[in-house]
């Protein structure tokens, strides 16, 4: 059931292999090894994709496609969840990230205001690289743990479910089974007990 739901959600090889970010891995892209969908595969693609969408870094997606190649992880899921860093998550993730790096390393308070040109590039994000960095991989290591336990977890819960069900489901057409035996074999009885007519 995991397996179905995650093959809805996430594109296909083909797919994957086609979009221009991902242009650069080439052939790496065909290995097996990066689309199955099972507890591993997919609760590692989990790992990384979530903590490579906390790293203050452009171009995630290649990052996150490197890292899911290496490690042999699903490509599609790696990619896709660094995703949650956009636009309008962003800011919040960056600002929570430093503001966690600043009391870590003990630096006093900046107001930052976020601008996305080169200028502030080139001199706000300078100062403030460290704690914001630092906050990054430990927001990104917590969530990336988090995801690889839960989705080991669920997966797993799923697998004792589905089990569970097969064998009430055998149980039950065991017992169906031997009541339908025994409901013959009490109809052969009374069968025999009646007497023949003429």
């Amino acid at each position: 059931m995991a397996r179905h739901i995650i093959k809805k959600m996430f594109p296909g090889m083909e797919r994957m292999r086609g979009h221009k970010a991902l242009a650069p891995l080439g052939p790496r892209l065909g290995s097996p090894d990066l689309w199955h969908l099972n507890r591993r595969s997919v609760a590692g693609a989990f790992a990384v994709g979530l903590f490579v969408t906390f790293l203050p870094l452009p171009m995630q997606m290649l990052i996150a496609a490197a890292v899911a190649i290496i490690v042999r992880v699903n490509l599609p899921i790696s990619v896709i969840l660094v995703w949650i860093s956009n636009p309008i998550t962003m800011p919040p993730m960056l600002y929570t990230a430093y503001t966690i790096g600043r009391k870590l390393l003990d630096e006093p308070r900046r107001d930052i205001r976020l601008d996305w040109s080169w200028e502030w590039f080139s001199t706000e994000l300078l100062t403030i690289w460290q704690p914001l960095l630092l906050g990054s991989v430990l927001l990104g290591s917590v969530a990336s743990l988090s995801g690889y336990l839960l989705v080991r977890f669920l997966w797993r819960l799923n697998v004792v479910q589905r089990v569970r069900s097969r064998r009430y489901l055998r149980r039950l057409r065991k017992e169906l089974a031997e009541r339908e035996a025994a409901e013959r074999s009490e109809e052969e009885k009374s069968n025999k007990k009646e007497p023949p007519l003429g």
